[in-house]
């Protein structure tokens, strides 16, 4: 309640009677401004929150670490009677096995929490407190809360992909460092609209809490070279649902250096555009479809 008493004061205090909606459209820079200082107070309660329970923190980033560490022992394993899989030799999967935990974890840290509550915020109708908001919903259901145990998480990958690219030999430019932080965006940004169209089912749904467990087993898919997937399914999962390419792209810009990355990135990149598109279409559709818990 308190956050939302900040924003409406600070949203409608030019014009009492001026409605939100004209407030953005005519006044976008206090609007830019106050949508970070917005996620600014969510950010540090959300770090507040962490602190309180360090045990519960300290906990799921030992899992998160062993769950890792995990993978990596079944790399082993694989390539102990294998060379290569495809194109891809060890090495080069540990690397793309890391910027998949790179990508997951941070998705996680910023996402993940705030999408799977979204089914009990509109089962429980809490859902009308988030909608009386003068700022955008989508932003305020998505980033309401910050997992910080996923960003020292996150850390580790990227300890890992450093690793991988040593024993690979490999020293990328601030280009490709540049490119790769971008393609990491990107992926950030598909595992997020993948997540949003599972939870925003339960505007049609009771529950939908089936389907985001679900997310997993997709979101697994991205950690494998794309060489072992074939026909029809690799096109699905690379185009209409594209997790193959989440992590595969990243990973092929850091250890293909001398090829030129534009062609792949730009499948990505295309790949995003069309995700975020249809995701935000889908989210007006499900604005207009839910009941409020009044009525």
């Amino acid at each position: 309640m308190a956050l939302r008493s900040w924003v409406s004061g600070k949203a409608c205090k030019r014009n009492a009677v001026q409605t939100c909606s004209e407030l953005d459209a005519t006044q976008p820079g206090d609007r830019s401004a106050s949508y970070w200082e917005i996620y600014g107070i969510m950010f540090r309660n959300s770090l507040i929150r962490e602190m309180s329970f360090k045990l519960n923190f300290l906990l799921w980033m030992l899992v998160e670490v062993l769950w890792f560490m995990g993978q990596i022992v079944f790399i082993e394993v694989v390539f102990s009677y294998v060379g290569n899989i495809g194109d891809w030799t060890k090495w080069e999967v540990v690397l793309l096995i890391g910027t998949h935990q790179l990508i997951g974890q941070l998705f996680q840290a910023f996402f993940y929490m705030n999408l799977a509550n979204l089914p009990e915020l509109v089962r429980t109708g809490r859902m009308d407190f988030m909608l009386l908001l003068p700022v955008d919903t989508q932003f305020i259901v998505s980033l309401k809360q910050f997992g910080m145990d996923n960003v020292v998480n996150a850390l580790v990958g990227a300890g890992f992909v450093s690793f991988a690219l040593w024993k690979l030999a490999i020293v990328p430019t601030a280009w490709q460092l540049l490119l790769y932080a971008f393609a990491l965006c990107c992926g950030i940004l598909i595992h997020y609209c993948i997540m949003l169209i599972f939870s925003a089912a339960s505007f049609w749904m009771v529950r939908s809490q089936g389907l985001i467990h679900g997310y997993y087993s997709l979101f697994n898919i991205g950690r494998y070279p794309d060489t072992v997937f074939r026909g029809l399914f690799k096109l699905v999962f690379s185009w209409l649902i594209p997790v193959i390419i989440v992590a595969n792209i990243p990973s092929r810009i850091l250890i293909h250096a001398a090829e030129n990355p534009v062609p792949t990135l730009l499948q990505l990149v295309l790949a995003t555009v069309l995700m975020v598109s249809a995701t935000r279409l889908l989210w007006r559709s499900a604005l207009l479809h839910y009941s409020s818990a009044s009525s």
